[in-house]
C-alpha cells in the first residue's frame, strides 16, 4: 500500500504548498482521494499516470478539496481517454461539474459517473475483488465523509518445497492457493495447512479530513493500518478548532489511540505554521507512530 500525497494544506494554495489531494495505492487500484487546485500539475510532477485513475472519491464541497476536479476531467477529455470514470462525493456534485461542462461546451467523450452521496451512516459504496470503500460521516461545516478502504483477504501462500514433498501435481496449485485440500498423485487427501501458510494480514486506510474532534468515528476506523486525519491548528489555536469544525494534532493524536490504528498521518495544516514539525511534537505525547504529510511525499507501508 503507498500513500502518494499530493497536497496536505489547509485553504488557499500557495507557490510552495497545496490544497488536499492524494492519491491511494491499494492492490493495484489507483485512487485519486479529493482534487483540491492544481492536483493534476501535483499528478505530472509525482508522475502518476493520469490513466490508472479510475475512481475520485471527494470528501465535501470546500474549494480547497474539489476545485481542481473540472480541470483534471477536461485534461481526460484533452488526452482521448475512453475509460469511464467513477466520482463519488456529496449531492450536487454532479451539477456543479456537469454544468462547468455544459457552459463550457467540453462534454467528455468517456463515461462520467456520478455516484452522489446522501447518508448520515457509513454505507459501502465501492466493492471489487481486491477491496473494499465505506463512507465513513464526519461533522463538519458542511456534509462530509471520509473513506475507508480495505484489503480483502488474500491468496493463501503455496509452500513449493512442501507441495513437492506430498506430491501435488502444479495443476492443483491454484486450489490450494484457494484454500482447498487437494489429492496427492499417489492417492493421499492433503490437508490444505499442511502445504500452505496464511496471506499477510489485509491492510487498511481510513481517511478524515475534515472534522471537528468526534470520538463516534472511533468504531469505524478500529485498528486501522494508518490513518489519515486532519490536524489544521496546534494547541495555540485550539479556540479556533470548535466553531470552525477542524481538529489539532492532540485530538488527531486522541482519535489514533482511542482507535488503536498503528500508523497516524497528520495533515491540512493551517497555512498560519511556518514549521510542520511542531505539529509532530504536539501530537507525540499522545500517540508515537506519526507521519507527517508533506507535498509530494511518499508513504509505503509494507
Amino acid at each position: 500500500m503507498k500513500i502518494n500525497i499530493l497536497g496536505c494544506y489547509a485553504a488557499t494554495p500557495r507557490s510552495f504548498t497545496n490544497p488536499t489531494s492524494q492519491v491511494l495505492e491499494i492492490l493495484n487500484n489507483h485512487f485519486l482521494i479529493d482534487c483540491g487546485e492544481g492536483t493534476q500539475v501535483q499528478l505530472r510532477r509525482n508522475k502518476i499516470k493520469f490513466s490508472k485513475i479510475k475512481h475520485i472519491f471527494i470528501s465535501h464541497l470546500h474549494g480547497d478539496h474539489f476545485y481542481g476536479l473540472v480541470g483534471l476531467v477536461s485534461t481526460f477529455r484533452l488526452l482521448n481517454r475512453e475509460t469511464e470514470l467513477h466520482i463519488y462525493g456529496p449531492k450536487g456534485i454532479k451539477e456543479i461539474i456537469t454544468l462547468q461542462l455544459k457552459l463550457a461546451n467540453s462534454w467528455t467523450n468517456f463515461p462520467l459517473i456520478f455516484h452522489e452521496l446522501t447518508s448520515k451512516e457509513p454505507e459501502l459504496i465501492l466493492e471489487n475483488s481486491t477491496v473494499t470503500v465505506t463512507t465513513i460521516p464526519l461533522k463538519h461545516r458542511v456534509y462530509t465523509n471520509g473513506f475507508l478502504f480495505k484489503e480483502k483477504e488474500g491468496d493463501r501462500k503455496l509452500l513449493i518445497d512442501k507441495a513437492e514433498t506430498y506430491n501435488i501435481d502444479f495443476s492443483l496449485f491454484k486450489s490450494l492457493k484457494k484454500g482447498k485440500d487437494v489429492m496427492s498423485e499417489d492417492g493421499k487427501l492433503i490437508p490444505n495447512h499442511l502445504v500452505t501458510a496464511d496471506p499477510p494480514p489485509p491492510k487498511s486506510y481510513a481517511y478524515c479530513s475534515d472534522t471537528v474532534f468526534d470520538p463516534e468515528i472511533v468504531p469505524l476506523i478500529k485498528k486501522a493500518t494508518v490513518l489519515y486525519h486532519e490536524s489544521t491548528f496546534l494547541e495555540d489555536k485550539a479556540d479556533l478548532a470548535q466553531p470552525t469544525k477542524h481538529s489539532t494534532a492532540k485530538q488527531a493524536a486522541t482519535i489514533a489511540k482511542l482507535a488503536e490504528v498503528e500508523k497516524l498521518i497528520l495533515g491540512h495544516y493551517s497555512t498560519r505554521y511556518a514549521d510542520i514539525e511542531l505539529f509532530r511534537i504536539e501530537a507525540s505525547t499522545i500517540f508515537p507512530d506519526i507521519i507527517l504529510a508533506d507535498d509530494g511525499k511518499e508513504i509505503i507501508v509494507e
